[in-house]
């Protein structure tokens, strides 16, 4: 029988993609997944410390991904501890933030990641459920890509103590190239979470990918710094990875310029996660040119995976179950 915190997923519409299929039934929307499944669990020091819920699937399908292992789930192939129930997996993340590591690490929460966990939002909930009938004053982390229905953020925002939300570009043709996706729900989502939750922010971040979301930047942070200029961005740099595994990694010039261009857009709080140790000039060698050829050079890549897309649309793809990206297979190992 299907357990009741499960039975929306008979007709899923969690995400903007609204497929509408019958996951529990086995069928399978943008997100590839049927019932929930945990890929992995662990204490976790990036911030917040944590004990990390990495879930199986995502409803992206990014070039740069760096869990694509676990993303593209079950495409790859790879391992995953599969359902775990909910109590335990409550029980397991708060042994593990009371432990002698968890308090080492200073580990206060448990963070939800993938993949992304926005296709296993009920299981997201009601392993937050149980864990705060054991610990009514557990925190909780939710990593999200941002392509929530509005009701399903209002859910993310009723469990969340914190939230670290990914704006991968805020063109929306760079946007589709990169992710395959629309940007209008997540740059809606993130204006409502700006306004009236900044309490519940942890942060922005945007990855800063040479040619491609470089010039994102600015764009990404006037919209934040439109709504409050005191907004946290977490400026990534990004290194060659998935379809992108031979792209030219974001150097130390490159990164000391996002900054400038993020503060230049009025955002105060402007911060680099992942900062290269390698000084030199901004690569000169991309084809086509960087400034705003980012969308040309991101369908050149993903049309090199096997995507026959002009404009990545994933959700009337006709190859949706049989997406090359999915099925890629990285040559280099993180």
């Amino acid at each position: 029988m299907i357990p009741e915190f499960l039975r929306e997923l008979e007709h899923c519409t969690l995400c903007e993609w609204r497929c509408g299929v019958n996951r529990y039934a086995g069928e399978r929307g943008l997100c590839g997944i049927g019932t929930p499944e945990v890929a992995a669990a662990m204490l976790h020091p990036a911030p917040p410390a944590s004990y990390t819920i990495f879930l199986a699937g995502c409803n992206f399908r990014c070039l740069n991904c760096q869990n694509w292992e676990i993303a593209h789930y079950p495409d790859t192939g790879e391992p995953v501890r599969g359902f775990v129930d909910p109590g335990s997996m409550a029980d397991e993340a708060l042994a593990a933030i009371r432990s002698i590591k968890g308090r080492l690490i200073g580990a206060d929460r448990i963070f939800f990641s993938g993949g992304s966990p926005d296709p296993s939002l009920p299981y997201v909930e009601e392993v937050v459920r149980e864990a705060r009938t054991r610990n009514p004053a557990v925190r909780v982390n939710y990593d999200t890509n941002g392509f929530l229905t509005g009701a399903s953020l209002a859910r993310v925002l009723e469990i969340a103590t914190s939230i670290t939300y990914d704006i991968k570009a805020y063109h929306d043709d760079v946007h589709r190239a990169l992710t395959g996706a629309p940007v209008a729900p997540v740059l809606r989502n993130a204006a409502e979470i700006a306004r009236n939750y900044p309490e519940k922010l942890w942060e922005f971040r945007l990855l800063v990918i040479p040619g491609i979301t470089a010039d994102e930047v600015f764009p990404v942070a006037a919209f934040l710094a439109a709504i409050d200029e005191t907004l946290p961005l977490d400026l990534i740099a990004f290194r060659p990875n998935f379809v992108l595994e031979h792209h030219p990694a974001a150097i130390q010039y490159l990164m000391e310029e996002a900054v400038r261009e993020a503060r230049a857009a009025g955002l105060e709080n402007v911060r680099v996660h992942g900062y290269p140790g390698v000084a030199g000039d901004p690569p000169g060698t991309l084809s086509p040119p960087a400034r705003r050829g980012g969308v040309a050079l991101a369908r050149h890549s993903a049309q090199r995976a096997g995507c026959p897309a002009d404009v990545r649309d994933c959700g009337a793809c006709a190859l949706q179950q049989r997406c090359p990206i999915r099925r890629y297979r990285a040559g280099r190992s993180r």
